[in-house]
């Protein structure tokens, strides 16, 4: 946002900040090291100690701007936001260029320090057999060739949307063809009716941020990153994200393919010709629903007359609720428990299943409202296929989780039995496979629906 308070708060210049490493003035922490403009002091973030916001409510109404040390944001106590904006006489953007220099230099003298650290180690080591040296030489060999990471940071309670952005950039078909996108913030577009609009009038561009944030995680230059930026902008497009409480993650990655989804169609829709993978109508389709569409078959029976009725509904991933009757808790069950595959829960998603009275079924021939049944089948499978397993239910005022062991393949996950029979359409693939390798996992750790942290798995190509 645009702060007002810059003028007032932002006071020193690029020339008083010395070059040390950042440690809070109260606590000594190193971690989430924040800079007053004012008075130059360091004080931790307020996902430490808080020693910075402290700072502030000190001095209130002044020493309300601070700026991140390593990420080089800038935050307002008293717009409570992060700030985007900047002095006439472009303060901010001098700290930042200043700031980076100084960082430049402390990793440039701390990985001298690791270099020397390492070839002592293997001097000390110098008398070790051939087959150890060959050991150490492959292991070398592999460091070198791995793609460059680096993490995101904990903003507070953001581990649900950290865990989304570290599978996705996994996806590398997804990833390299955000990566590849040009700047979307000068892109020339007289019309845009699906993008929201700050109150300067300026587009807020959701897939901008999402751009810059998988670049700067392969570009392996931080150890983490911050992703303010992109948690801003997340904070104006999708307001239910917006503060620093408990969130779902798979709620959150509908929110954000559905909305990178809406902002390419405007911007970059999908290229449309013969070969084009894309799933919906003529130009409504995006790099998302290329990778992430496929197509559902829903058969509903009138139990009364017979008639059957089908509709065709595109999906970006199926949610799959845990068979009741599997009771194992964990891989190796006890006597009498049984275990729980991912194919079962997938059986129990495309299963017949007759629907309730609240749900009867308008049914053309019958001309009233009928008992009747449903069943699902997959008419298109994704490139990618994203399956959520439901692992909170209601019980009676709450929610609870359920903690059934679910058991599923690393390689060769086969979708055959829930396909339609005869049927052409099925993924963009060479070969016309309907099998599955695993790609990322993102695991919910913790006992409530309200509680608990995120961690996310994935396998990289190549």
């Amino acid at each position: 946002m645009d702060c007002s308070h810059l003028d007032e708060n932002v006071v020193i210049t690029a020339a008083v900040i010395m070059g040390f490493k950042w440690r809070c003035s109260v606590c000594s922490s190193q971690s989430s090291p924040w800079m007053c403009l004012q008075c130059a002091k360091i004080h931790c973030g307020r996902y430490v100690s808080g020693h910075a916001k402290s700072h502030h409510e000190e001095q209130k109404p002044h020493h309300c701007v601070c700026i991140d040390c390593e990420s080089l944001t800038v935050f307002c106590y008293a717009c409570d936001e992060f700030v985007v904006n900047d002095t006439v006489a472009c303060h901010l953007e001098n700290i930042r260029t200043h700031l980076q220099k100084l960082n430049s230099s402390l990793d440039d003298s701390t990985s001298m320090d690791h270099t020397k650290e390492n070839v002592g180690l293997c001097r000390q080591n110098s008398n070790e057999s051939d087959g150890s040296q060959k050991k150490r030489l492959k292991k070398d060999e592999l460091a070198s060739i791995r793609p460059k990471t680096s993490g995101l940071r904990n903003l507070g309670n953001t581990c649900f949307m950290n865990a989304v952005l570290q599978s996705l950039s996994n996806i590398q078909s997804f990833c390299a063809y955000i990566k590849q996108l040009p700047s979307l913030d000068q892109t020339p577009n007289k019309k845009k009716p699906h993008l929201r609009r700050d109150k300067d009038g300026e587009d807020v561009l959701l897939v901008e941020e999402l751009r810059k944030t998988l670049v700067a995680l392969w570009q392996g230059g931080k150890t983490a990153i911050s992703p303010e930026s992109l948690f801003s902008v997340i904070w104006k497009v999708v307001p239910r994200f917006r503060g620093y409480q408990q969130q779902d993650a798979h709620e959150f990655m509908r929110y954000l393919l559905d909305r990178v989804h809406t902002e390419l169609l405007t911007l970059q829709p999908y290229p449309n010709n013969a070969n084009s993978p894309f799933i919906g109508p003529k130009g409504k389709g995006t790099i998302v629903t290329a990778i992430f569409g496929g197509i559902l078959q829903n058969e509903v029976n009138c139990l009364i007359c017979g008639v059957e009725s089908k509709k065709h509904d595109p999906f970006l991933d199926l949610s799959l609720d845990i068979p009741t009757h599997f009771t194992a808790k964990c891989q190796n069950p006890k006597n009498g428990e049984t275990v729980c595959h991912l194919t079962d829960c997938l059986a129990s998603f495309t299963e017949v299943e007759e629907l309730e009275d609240t749900e009867l079924y308008m049914c053309s021939n019958c001309k009233t409202k009928q008992r009747s049944t449903k069943k699902f089948w997959i008419r298109r499978l994704p490139n990618v296929l994203c399956l959520h397993l439901k692992r909170f239910r209601w019980n009676l005022y709450y929610r609870v989780k359920v903690d059934t062991y679910v058991e599923f393949p690393l390689t060769g996950l086969s979708m055959n039995r829930f396909m339609l029979n005869n049927i052409h359409e099925t993924r963009n693939s060479s070969g016309g496979s309907n099998d599955y390798d695993l790609a990322a996992v993102i695991v919910h750790h913790g006992s409530g629906a309200g509680s608990g942290h995120y961690t996310s798995y994935a396998s990289h190509e190549g």
